[in-house]
């Protein structure tokens, strides 16, 4: 029985960067062996243990197999005489099929993942690449997970990839793994490499077409000198990335302006009502791809009220009073820090923008504040007993409003 650390392990060691978790394969042991040496075996699809004392994941080395003459897919199979080339030839790009030995820490390198490495390059091990089309999305996330180190997909990945996407392979990916590739993506150091790669073989307009429709659509060269919404849609993106925001905030950072896509080309560049636009795109891609509430709830309000935001100093109390109350801020004020990230994200990805102040957000922030000190209850207690719900509603509506414009007029004698 033989021991090896392979896949990201061996790569980021040779990158020279940190090592966050070391995944085993073993080779020439039997399922039996490894539990009667005291691992715990775990996962449905394929054997795969947990060690004794570190719970570290040792996987028997397994390799493809077809299943029956003219089916279009592999199972894994493992057994005793796997060798280690054949667990490393099922693995998607040759930077992830590399393997070091535990005792004398050799490296095994069959496919050339090290030479590509130095030649900074994303290439598929094998044909059998085409085998799972989530590789496809795996290899956008490691483009944006690697664009700071100057990757690039190879030149003949990228065609196979374009061919799978012509014969329809994306089309039917469960909406999970798609998801979940989506955001392990937005998630990179910078998210919109892996949008570029997704364009270039055609992906994007199959997965995500809200998205792929926003390149070529021109916006105000004034408030958007880039010009390009689906070029600042990147922008956008890649600045969140910067401030190392949550997942919430750069899905809406995504998907604020979708609505622009669908603006009527006699009004371009402007894009009046592109919100409302924007709000339904979001709900379609969510329930399509099952985003997560918290991620789609964030997105939807960005996507209406991001504009509210910007021009929040112009505002008078009703329409301030309005803002809170449509982005539910005293009750959920967590959620309206992360909406005022994404404004702030927007207003900062933008050619030119990216350093200048963003006023709206300490702004909102403050007169948030003063609604907070507001104690609704002894406003109600106050108008004594046999006072109707909506009257106490309305005083205490009248109260915020009150409130609000002391706030606007000291926030202009400032």
């Amino acid at each position: 029985m033989k021991v090896y650390v392979v896949g990201g392990a061996v790569r980021d060691e040779l990158l020279g960067l940190a090592v966050q978790d070391r995944d085993y394969v073993v080779v020439g042991a039997s399922v039996q062996q490894m539990l009667d040496a005291g691992y715990k075996a775990v996962g449905a699809d394929f054997p795969v243990f947990l060690h004794p004392q570190t719970e570290e994941e040792y996987a028997l080395a397994r390799t493809e197999r077809k299943t029956a003459p003219g089916y279009k897919g592999f199972v894994f199979h493992t057994a005793t005489n796997v060798t280690l080339e054949q667990d490393l030839h099922r693995r998607d790009l040759t930077i992830n099929a590399m393997a070091r030995d535990q005792h004398n820490h050799a490296l095994i390198d069959p496919y050339g993942g090290e030479a590509d490495l130095h030649h900074k390059l994303l290439r598929h091990v094998s044909e059998a690449f085409t085998e799972d089309p989530v590789r496809i999305l795996r290899v956008a996330r490691f483009a944006a997970r690697f664009a700071g180190l100057g990757f690039r997909v190879a030149d003949e990945t990228m065609q196979l990839m374009r061919t799978m996407v012509d014969a329809g392979e994306v089309d039917h990916l469960v909406a999970e793994r798609v998801w979940q590739e989506l955001a392990r993506g937005l998630m990179e150091a910078t998210p919109s490499a892996m949008f570029s790669v997704l364009r270039e073989c055609g992906a994007l307009t199959r997965i995500l077409p809200e998205v792929d429709a926003l390149f070529g659509v021109p916006q105000s060269a004034k408030s958007h000198p880039e010009i390009d919404t689906g070029v600042h849609m990147m922008m956008v993106i890649d600045y969140a990335a910067r401030q190392q925001t949550t997942l919430p905030v750069r899905f809406a950072c995504l998907t604020h302006d979708l609505g622009k896509a669908a603006t009527p080309p006699q009004y371009l560049p402007r894009h009046p009502d592109h919100e409302a636009k924007s709000v339904a795109l979001v709900h379609t891609l969510s329930e399509r791809l099952r985003v997560p509430a918290e991620c789609r709830d964030l997105a939807i309000a960005a996507a209406g009220w991001h504009g509210k935001i910007h021009g929040a100093l112009a505002l008078k109390a009703d329409g301030l009073l309005a803002l809170y109350e449509g982005c539910d801020a005293l009750r959920r004020p967590a959620r309206f820090h992360a909406l005022l990230e994404t404004a702030a994200c927007d207003h900062h990805g933008r050619l030119g923008y990216e350093t200048l102040p963003y006023p709206s957000a300490p702004y909102l922030l403050a007169g948030l504040g003063c609604l907070q000190e507001l104690d609704q209850g002894a406003i109600a207690k106050s108008l004594g007993t046999g006072i109707g719900a909506d009257d106490i509603a309305n005083t205490i509506r009248d109260a915020k409003r009150n409130a609000l414009q002391k706030f606007i007029d000291i926030h202009k004698t400032k």
